[in-house]
Parts: structure tokens; sequence; C-alpha cells
């Protein structure tokens, strides 16, 4: 909704430019760099703040993390937009943030470690939901991060083209 409004405001229908998602990546090519910045904290504030209600109104971390799911699911499948919504990845930072802060850390620094060796943000994110997975049952949360799980198997469908583009130009086949 962020990249829309400020698609909008910019007199650009980000839904028709670039690759037609609404998300962080898609502003900073067709808005620019603080565009970007704005629509990647817009997401990131819609995870937040259903993690800081849920907690702020005394429900059970089970509970904020099954909001938290919701919440990434309502971002990419939005039914005011039919279901074509963003890529959920902002929306999940902010509720990993607040929700799972080592897990979040964990996700984030292997994320960032991956990138030069990779170059491929798509792939890297990979690296980091790998990272999330090890360190939640290192030290066994696995109860408050299934919903989070879900919500990763999500995400990544929603890469799923991504994945295969970057598998492809990043690590070509030598079928003759």
């Amino acid at each position: 909704m962020t990249a829309l409004l400020l698609g909008k405001w910019k007199g650009i229908d980000i839904t028709s430019s670039g690759s037609g998602n609404p998300g962080a990546r898609n502003a900073w090519l067709v808005l620019g760099r603080r565009a970007s910045l704005l629509v990647f904290l817009g997401d990131f504030l819609k995870g937040s703040l259903v993690v800081w209600a849920g907690l702020w109104g005394g429900f059970s971390l089970l509970s904020v993390a099954v909001a938290g799911l919701l919440s990434v699911v309502g971002h990419i499948y939005p039914v005011w937009r039919k279901g074509r919504g963003g890529k959920g990845i902002s929306t999940f930072a902010g509720v990993t943030f607040w929700l799972t802060p080592d897990l979040f850390l964990a996700m984030l620094v292997l994320s960032f470690a991956f990138y030069p060796w990779l170059k491929s943000a798509t792939l890297s994110m990979l690296a980091g939901f790998s990272a999330f997975f090890a360190v939640a049952f290192a030290f066994q949360v696995q109860s408050v991060v299934w919903p989070l799980f879900v919500a990763i198997i999500i995400i990544v469908i929603r890469h799923k083209a991504n994945i295969k583009v970057s598998m492809e130009t990043r690590f070509p086949s030598n079928k003759a």
C-alpha cells in the first residue's frame, strides 16, 4: 500500500512500471532510493504494529505470531487488490524484529554475509531464512516460530520466479 500511495503521489502507477510489484525493490527501480526506503518502512511498520498491538493487548506469543503470519499473508494477497500485493519481506521483517529479535538478527546477518558471494537479494534472503530456521531450533523456540515458518514458506513461494531467475543467472546448468 505504501508503494501505491507514493507512486500515486508522484503520478506513477507502480503496478504498471518496472516489475509491477508494489514493493520496496520495485519502488527503488521506479520511484528512487528515498521512496524505496519509505516503502520499506511503511511495510515494516505494518508488521510491527500487529506485534505491538498483540503484545500490548496481553495476547500469548503464539497468538501474536499467528497475527504476524496473517499480516504477511494480507500484505501478499490483499483482498482489496484481488490478491496482488507485495512479496512480504518488509512486513515479515517488521514482525520478526519485534517478536523474535535474535532470529531476526541471525537472518539479517546471514543475508548480508551471503550477498557479496551470491550477488542476489533473493538468494541471500534464502540464506537468511535458513539462519532463521537453524537458530530457532538451536534455541528451541519452535512453538512461537511455527507461524513464522509458514510465513517464510509463503514468501518463498511468492518469490518462486525470482529464485528461478537468480539460480539460472548465477548457477547456469552445463546441459548441452
